[in-house]
C-alpha cells in the first residue's frame, strides 16, 4: 500500500526539483539543493506512485509499420508524464523485459534517474572535447570522443544514478531479467529550439564475441545514428498523486 506522507513526498520532490535548478545557471546552494533532492528521490518507490510490476512479456515484439500489427504492437518503453516546467521535467519511464533506450546524450542538461522496480543496466559516458582526427575506418557519419566510465547493475535499492552537462550525461538503458521502471527528472527538458535535441549514438568498437569486456574507464569513439528502428516511445497516463510543482 502507498505509504500515508507520499503525496507530500512527491510534491516536495517536485518543489526540489524546481529549487534546485531554477536559473539558467547553478547559483548559491545549488550542492546543497541537489543533494536534498537526492535524498527525497532516493525514498520513493513504485507502490507510492500506484506503479505495479509487470509480467515479463518475454514475446518479440512486433516492428512498427503500416496495417493492423502496426496499431497491435506495443512499444518497448513507455512514458508516464508527471510535470514539467522550463527548469525541468519529471516522468516514469517503463521498460518491457529485454528492452534497451539505445545509447543517447542530454546537450546541457542534469538529470536523475530512480529505479522503481526491475533491474537495470546502465552504462555512463562523459562527452570529450573533439579531437583533431577521428578514426577513419568504418561507416561514414558524424563522431564524438567520449569516456566510458562505468556499466552497472541498478535496482530499487540503488541510490539515485546522476548525471551532469559535462559526467555520465550519454548513457545507455537496459532492463535485465525482467521489466523495469524509473523515476526520471531532467533539467532544463529537451527543447530542440534551444539547442537540446536527443541525438543517438553506438560504439564504433566492441569486443570479440566471448572476449572480456575492456577496463573502465576508457576512451571510445561514438557514430551519431538515427533512432533505431525497433525503439519508439509510447505514452501511459500517470496513475500516481496530483503533482503542482
Amino acid at each position: 500500500m502507498p505509504r500515508d506522507n507520499m503525496a507530500s513526498l512527491i510534491q516536495r520532490v517536485a518543489r526540489q526539483a524546481r529549487l534546485t535548478f531554477r536559473g539558467s545557471a547553478p547559483g548559491p546552494g545549488f550542492g546543497e539543493n541537489l543533494h536534498r533532492l537526492q535524498q527525497l528521490l532516493n525514498e520513493v518507490r513504485a507502490e507510492d506512485l500506484r506503479l505495479a510490476p509487470r509480467g515479463p512479456a518475454a514475446v518479440p515484439m512486433p516492428m512498427p509499420g503500416p496495417g493492423a500489427a502496426a496499431a497491435a504492437a506495443a512499444p518497448p518503453v513507455s512514458y508516464m508524464h508527471i510535470c514539467e516546467t522550463e527548469s525541468f521535467s519529471m516522468g516514469v519511464f517503463l521498460l518491457r523485459s529485454g528492452a534497451c533506450i539505445p545509447l543517447h546524450d542530454h546537450p546541457g542538461m542534469n538529470g536523475m534517474l530512480k529505479v522503481l522496480y526491475g533491474t537495470l543496466r546502465i552504462a555512463c559516458l562523459d562527452p570529450l572535447p573533439p579531437a583533431a582526427a577521428p578514426p577513419s575506418p568504418g561507416p561514414a557519419g558524424p563522431r564524438r570522443r567520449a569516456l566510458l566510465r562505468s556499466r552497472q547493475l541498478y535496482t530499487p535499492a540503488s541510490p539515485p544514478c546522476l548525471l551532469t552537462p559535462h559526467s555520465d550525461n550519454l548513457h545507455q538503458i537496459d532492463a535485465v531479467d525482467g521489466p523495469a521502471a524509473f523515476l526520471d527528472i531532467l533539467a532544463p527538458p529537451y527543447d530542440p529550439e534551444h539547442g537540446r535535441d536527443c541525438h543517438y549514438y553506438r560504439l564504433l568498437e566492441a569486443p570479440p564475441p566471448g572476449a572480456d569486456p575492456p577496463a573502465l574507464p576508457r576512451e571510445v569513439w561514438l557514430l551519431e545514428t538515427p533512432q533505431a528502428a525497433d525503439f519508439w516511445c509510447g505514452g501511459e497516463p500517470y496513475p500516481g498523486p496530483k503533482v503542482s510543482p
